[in-house]
């Protein structure tokens, strides 16, 4: 849903959604009939997609044929997706992680922020998570390998900036050396106070290149993260954290699930079998 902004300018193929109106979003799909040459009836295809069991797709489709690489589906969708590319852009270009460093991930069972903490942790370096719930909380140490982590909705010293710096000395006496923020708020602030020097912050959004169509909101790493998730997904090294849903009645409860902070990991809506 991030694809459609809503500042009164917008980029061709990114327009703001109006009632009645066809939604969109980046998915999966199977060509089931095709006048394009570069694409024949049984194709997998990967890109924005149509919330419907059915779509027509024209020739400035912002798609491409899709090579499953012997993964389900559901992964070219997450942890393979964009989700996974942020990830991906975030730790290694932004945060530049070097083995002994502490790290703060909020939002840490989400889509995102669940890969950042595998990755932390398979480069050797201490990493404390945060969620809404203690399901989650749990999930983040005895699944993912979190080093801690705690549940923010259950926490009272977040009601002012003062209480909130406090509490994270607590979980990082000695600092942070790399907050991934995909929270914002006073949980910014009270992380960005808590800073070491030559600290570093990966900002988990780009909204001001996302409506521009001259700038570039990511520099071309596509192939190399493919292959290098790729290497860690066979190994076992990562984890996928997937939150699945079956048919079309259910994207309207998984989407507003979604601000309700329901999903553990990708959301992913499955409308039919392969």
């Amino acid at each position: 849903m991030k694809l459609y902004s809503s500042s009164q300018k917008t980029s061709p193929g990114f327009e703001r959604v109006t009632l009645d109106e066809e939604i969109q979003a980046y998915g999966v799909a199977k060509v089931v009939a095709s006048d394009n040459v570069e694409f024949e009836k049984g194709d997998l295809v990967l890109g924005v997609v149509t919330w419907a069991e059915y779509g027509k797709i024209g020739r400035n489709g912002m798609i491409r044929k899709l090579d499953p690489l012997g993964f389900p589906l559901s992964y070219h969708v997450g942890i393979l997706g964009f989700g996974g590319l942020k990830a991906y852009a975030g730790f290694f270009v932004i945060s530049k992680l070097k083995q002994g460093k502490k790290v703060f991930v909020p939002a840490a069972s989400g889509s995102i922020g669940n890969l950042v903490g595998q990755y932390v942790k398979l480069h050797g370096c201490y990493v404390i998570g945060c969620a809404g719930s203690k399901r989650k909380v749990q999930l983040l140490k005895e699944k993912l390998g979190f080093d801690e982590a705690f549940n923010y909705g259950e926490e009272t010293n977040f009601n002012s900036n003062s209480q909130t710096v406090r509490f994270f000395r607590v979980y990082f006496p000695d600092g942070i050396d790399i907050y991934f923020d995909n929270m914002g708020a006073e949980m910014q602030g009270a992380a960005v106070a808590n800073m070491n020097a030559q600290g570093r912050v990966a900002v988990c959004g780009a909204i001001s290149e996302y409506t521009d169509p001259g700038k570039r909101a990511a520099p071309n790493m596509l192939d190399d993260f493919i292959s290098t998730t790729s290497d860690h997904l066979r190994s076992g090294e990562l984890c996928p954290l997937e939150d699945l849903s079956d048919g079309l009645d259910s994207i309207p409860f998984a989407f507003a699930g979604l601000f309700r902070g329901d999903n553990i990991g990708k959301k992913i809506v499955k409308i039919a079998e392969e």
